[in-house]
């Protein structure tokens, strides 16, 4: 069995695409993945799995989640490495004075095309910035989140991947339900 982290996008916000977490954690038991576990109503979900593509995974939640709910939903698979590294290696905690509230990290659903980054490093987002390592964006908010011209259409418009965003205390909760899996 391996563990995933299945990263939904653009659930539960302002009304739309309205997916009860205990629901969803049913279908994903009824369809085969093991200690289903949902974190905050943003669509986190941990659980194993006998398959160990996270794109194999990925097409399965989605098709799932369309097939319960009725909603194209995009979904990010990743696993502890990622969090882990994500967590060890954010470029704005070096930073003498940073405030954690602006920093955010989107998961990307495939490594961008070099290209694309450059797309995106041209695009218009001042004040706000970004450092792109392989699958990740690590952000920080100069502006509020909120008012920002860097939104995840931007990203995922630029950089031709899907993506989904998380905030950093988010992040590491995410890391740490992983780890307290590992120690039960």
């Amino acid at each position: 069995m391996k563990s995933h982290l299945a990263l939904l996008r653009g659930i539960n916000v302002s009304g739309q695409k309205l997916i009860k977490m205990e629901t969803l954690r049913k279908a994903m038991e009824d369809n085969g993945y093991q200690n289903v576990k949902t974190y905050i109503q943003s669509g986190n979900i941990l659980f194993d799995s006998l398959e160990n593509s996270p794109e194999a995974v990925e097409n399965q939640i989605h098709d799932l989640i369309e097939k319960h709910f009725g909603f194209d939903v995009s979904v990010v698979v990743i696993n502890q490495e990622t969090l882990e590294s994500v967590s060890k290696n954010n470029p704005y905690l070096k930073e003498k004075e940073i405030d954690l509230k602006k920093l955010y990290i989107t998961f990307l659903g495939s490594k961008p095309a070099e290209e694309n980054i450059e797309l995106l490093k041209k695009a218009n987002f001042e004040p706000d910035e970004i450092v792109i390592k392989d699958r990740v964006v690590f952000m920080k908010y100069n502006n509020p989140a909120g008012n920002s011209k860097l939104t995840n259409k931007l990203i995922e418009s630029k950089l031709k991947v899907k993506a989904t965003d998380r905030n950093w205390n988010t992040t590491l909760k995410l890391l740490q339900l992983f780890q307290e899996r590992d120690s039960a």
